[in-house]
């Protein structure tokens, strides 16, 4: 139920920015407040209350966004308070930011190494998927996890590619445990 509530806010959103023709202007006002709610979880915690009326959270949210956002993202939060959705924000913003990374053909990729890389192995990387990707632009992220022993894994989108020691070790032994002597 949780993902249909991100995908229609989220959706309503994205159309009504991009009709207005202010896809990146509500896009970082989405980031902006989505780093706003993580770092202050408390006021989600204020405006999911039960003894909060729909009053009483639309005034606190006009007096917290008010004048700080676009009338798209003021009268967004704004449905978003009136139909009791409130408490699904963090969704519906994620799902805002994936859809928006789609529409501008933004991939965005995770390279897990058992060490750090170095500038030039990076720019390899980032060379070859980008290459190799229907991406315009690649948005890297780079993670240090020694439990792999060695090579690389690549997760971009819902694939992995994964040419890790770690990996190749528990394969080798599924293998060998079924093996009859």
């Amino acid at each position: 139920m949780a993902k249909l509530v991100s995908k229609v806010y989220g959706d309503a959103l994205f159309e009504a920015a991009l009709e207005d023709n202010q896809l990146d202007a509500v896009w970082d006002e989405v980031r902006e407040i989505a780093s706003i709610l993580q770092e202050n979880e408390a006021f989600i915690d204020i405006m999911n209350h039960p003894e909060m009326t729909r009053e009483k959270e639309l005034a606190m949210m006009d007096e917290v966004f008010g004048g700080k956002v676009s009338d798209i993202m003021m009268g967004f939060l704004q449905v978003l308070v009136k139909k009791g959705r409130f408490g699904e924000i963090e969704s519906v913003l994620e799902y805002f930011d994936k859809r928006a990374k789609e529409y501008k053909k933004i991939g965005v990729v995770y390279v897990t190494t058992p060490t750090e890389l170095s500038g030039a192995q990076k720019q390899k990387i980032e060379a070859r998927l980008s290459e190799t990707s229907s991406y315009e632009t690649l948005e890297m992220n780079y993670n240090v996890d020694a439990s792999l022993l060695g090579g690389i894994r690549i997760r971009i989108d819902d694939r992995v590619v994964d040419n890790t020691i770690q990996t190749k070790l528990d394969e080798m032994t599924r293998k060998l445990s079924k093996v009859r002597v």
